[in-house]
């Protein structure tokens, strides 16, 4: 099995070795083609957060990389609820997808996926490419072990390399837990979107349950969910146009265009 990183294999750390910077700097990983065991995400977390991992480079300097301080927040939370046991949920969860309107030569990029979501998108759409962007290591092993062929990338959503895009359509499944203004996240996007690509922002039990996690969860939801007119106001300077917005205690979804 293939591991995600270790003293003897550069394969998980493409830029890291050569220029070593704080943890929220060094947060870009991609699995790509890794098959990973139960057994080897555990012992991955295990090794992050009690050793260093020292390579050389073939300039000839030696680098070393502290995992010491490796904090994973806890993401659990938005697994809270069952797809399979809890009907509202599940068919909130499926007209976020609807609003993708995926083709199957579509490109996705997800931002901040729950497990279940991701996996619900693997069982019922086709496309060409979903890429799953998300802070924590943990939750892209855990989906990369289920979902073999879905590429994951940790780190900031600003930051996505333009090597996956462009994309034509991005689900920001839980926007709250970003820490950017809204104008970076839709700047950032128009970079990478495709013309006519599709932006899904929601939540599946809306700003009655955000509350709730934000007040449980303040080091992960950061902030809010935005309103019509803040988000058309902030969308239109990036050529993206709302095309349906529903904001009710128990449902969240904003649907926008870009039509640059």
């Amino acid at each position: 099995m293939d591991s995600m990183c270790s003293p003897s294999s550069l394969s998980c750390l493409p830029s890291l070795y050569k220029n070593p910077k704080p943890y929220k700097q060094l947060s870009h990983f991609s699995f790509s083609n890794h098959r990973l065991s139960s057994l080897s995400i555990q012992s991955t977390f295990t090794s992050l957060k009690s050793t260093v991992c020292a390579v050389t480079p073939s300039e000839g300097t030696v680098s070393t990389i502290n995992f010491e301080d490796f904090v994973e927040k806890d993401w659990s939370f938005l697994d809270a609820d069952d797809i399979n046991s809890d009907e509202f949920y599940k068919q909130n969860i499926d007209k976020i997808i609807s609003a993708g309107k995926v083709g199957e030569d579509s490109k996705i990029l997800i931002s901040t996926g729950s497990e279940g979501f991701v996996g619900r998108v693997v069982d019922t759409l086709s496309c060409k490419q979903l890429l799953v962007v998300h802070d924590s290591l943990f939750v892209l092993a855990c989906i990369k072990e289920k979902y073999d062929k879905v590429k994951c990338w940790q780190g900031e959503l600003i930051f996505v390399p333009e090597k996956w895009a462009p994309f034509d359509v991005v689900f920001l499944y839980f926007l709250p837990a970003l820490p950017f203004e809204l104008n970076q996240v839709f700047g950032a996007l128009s970079k990478v979107c495709a013309q006519g690509a599709r932006i899904v922002i929601s939540h599946p039990k809306g700003r009655e349950m955000l509350e709730k996690q934000k007040a449980e969860n303040p080091d992960v939801v950061v902030s809010d969910l935005p309103d019509k007119p803040t988000l058309e106001s902030v969308a239109s300077h990036h050529s993206f146009t709302i095309v349906d917005f529903v904001d009710q205690p128990g449902f969240y979804i904003a649907v926008l265009e870009d039509t640059k």
